[in-house]
């Protein structure tokens, strides 16, 4: 596992006071419609994957402006895939979250800061223990915009050398995205003692309340 400078994310963009603006955006059709609710509040949304779903799920849960988060499949070309298919690494799919935020509240970046502080963006195709294409650190951008800031972000962070190894993160653009089983939704909340909860969700939920406090809900 490659190891972080002693610098985290979070606050390297303090000091360095990087920033970009957020404008509302047309986002594309995926298989998961909004709610009236959503739809009246502007939401936009964001596409990531770093590791398994239920760490990245259970991290944006908890950030202040996120209304949503929903785990799928996303970035390959099988249609309708079940969490065995994309498992075999035969999909092209990344276990990935859909992020649905109020800009007004969260920007994309400040959702780039949790996110490269979240996971280990530098080893390919593997978090940790988990390992194959469908964990590979992934943003899947749905505008011009998403894929601006996203690109620049991961600019600075390579010219910063916060991270000891490149950034192999992967930036393509949004295309379907598919909700995964029931029984992953909302899953560290639902399961908080099972044993990869405990001892992989847990810590990561941890550290980013602990570097990012001023931005959590509960």
């Amino acid at each position: 596992m490659t190891l972080f400078k002693s610098i985290p994310v979070y606050f390297l963009f303090l000091i360095t006071g990087l920033a970009c603006q957020q404008a509302s955006t047309q986002q594309n059709n995926t298989s998961l419609s909004m709610s009236q609710t959503q739809q009246t509040k502007n939401l936009e949304i964001a596409t990531f994957g770093g590791g398994c779903f239920w760490c990245i799920e259970a991290v944006f849960q908890r950030l202040k402006g996120v209304e949503k988060v929903v785990s799928g499949y996303a970035g390959g070309h099988k249609e309708n895939p079940t969490y065995k298919e994309v498992c075999s690494g035969t999909t092209g799919h990344a276990e990935v979250c859909q992020i649905y935020y109020d800009p007004q509240q969260i920007t994309y970046q400040e959702l780039l800061e949790v996110f490269f502080t979240a996971h280990d963006p530098t080893t390919l195709n593997r978090q940790g223990a988990d390992v194959g294409t469908q964990y590979r650190s992934i943003i899947l951008y749905h505008n011009e915009q998403q894929k601006s800031i996203a690109a620049h972000f991961i600019q600075k962070l390579e010219e910063s050398k916060i991270f000891n190894s490149p950034i192999v993160t992967e930036l393509k653009p949004f295309t379907t995205f598919y909700p995964a089983e029931d029984y992953h939704q909302n899953y560290y909340n639902n399961n908080p003692t099972q044993p990869y909860c405990t001892f992989v969700v847990k810590p990561k939920v941890e550290k980013i309340k602990k570097l990012f406090s001023e931005k959590i809900k509960y």
